[in-house]
């Protein structure tokens, strides 16, 4: 059987970067506006982050490259799965939710003992994910700036084990992904949007995530990028309150002693 890029494994590799792009842009722009509702004023995304924007932008399309390459290859090797199940199998919207919820769960948990490992052991903190908390203040398009060998473990390797796991097809994956991205870019952007659906629908948040890029929070809060069940079973949940600033925006506060 010859190995071949379908359209719809296009659509399943392309379709998750375009929404990173698209909807990271419309939280820039809303950053502009939304004084009242910022974690951190403005000009602290410049004066207090350790890696300027240009580094920040080259490192994430350079990951969204390596992604396109791994999803494709994943894609051109299971290829008889996919089809099967696009054209012999139901497809219907249990099994696709089904297949969401799996997914959520194994990508949820895969990523919560990964990230705190990187943590525990001094030495991968310190050459891999220290990249990611250059960015103390982060920001929407700064949500997967990391080590090329920590993308490789969180989104490569993790997002493969999540499409095999699930058995979901490239143009499911490619919704997945999308709605992962989303969601990461939330928990980014540094904005606590009182309409915003993932704050309705999931604690683990934009204030929660940023929380953790604190100086103060680096051993709280490891879950992403939807639940915070393995922080509050492993006693490594923070909470946290919100205070109002004189200035405009929002204030975060921890509500119980931090260890050093």
């Amino acid at each position: 059987m010859a190995f071949e890029i379908t359209n719809e494994m296009l659509v399943g590799s392309l379709m998750p970067v375009i929404v990173y792009w698209v909807y990271g842009g419309l939280y820039t722009i809303l950053g502009y506006s939304c004084n009242n509702y910022r974690l951190h004023p403005k000009e602290d995304e410049d004066e207090k982050n350790f890696a300027s924007k240009k580094t920040v932008i080259k490192g994430v399309l350079g990951q969204q490259f390596r992604q396109f390459i791994a999803t494709n290859l994943l894609y051109m090797i299971t290829r008889g799965n996919d089809a099967r199940a696009s054209s012999g199998q139901s497809t219907s919207f249990f099994v696709i939710a089904r297949q969401f919820i799996e997914a959520m769960f194994v990508f949820d948990t895969y990523q919560y003992f990964l990230h705190r490992y990187l943590y525990q052991n001094k030495f991968l903190y310190k050459h891999l994910h220290s990249k990611h908390h250059r960015l103390v203040v982060s920001y929407p398009f700064g949500a997967i700036y990391s080590h090329p060998i920590e993308g490789l473990l969180f989104d490569i390797i993790g997002g493969t084990m999540v499409i095999y796991i699930s058995g979901m097809s490239p143009l499911t994956s490619a919704f997945f992904f999308s709605f992962c991205n989303m969601k990461s870019v939330d928990d980014h952007c540094g904005l606590m949007l009182p309409w915003n659906p993932f704050h309705i629908f999931f604690t683990n948040n934009t204030a929660y995530h940023d929380l953790h890029h604190q100086l103060y929070g680096g051993k709280y809060n490891f879950s992403q990028p939807f639940f915070s069940i393995w922080d509050k079973i492993l006693g490594t949940y923070m909470p946290y309150s919100l205070e109002k600033r004189e200035e405009g925006g929002f204030k975060l506060r921890p509500l119980k002693e931090f260890k050093n």
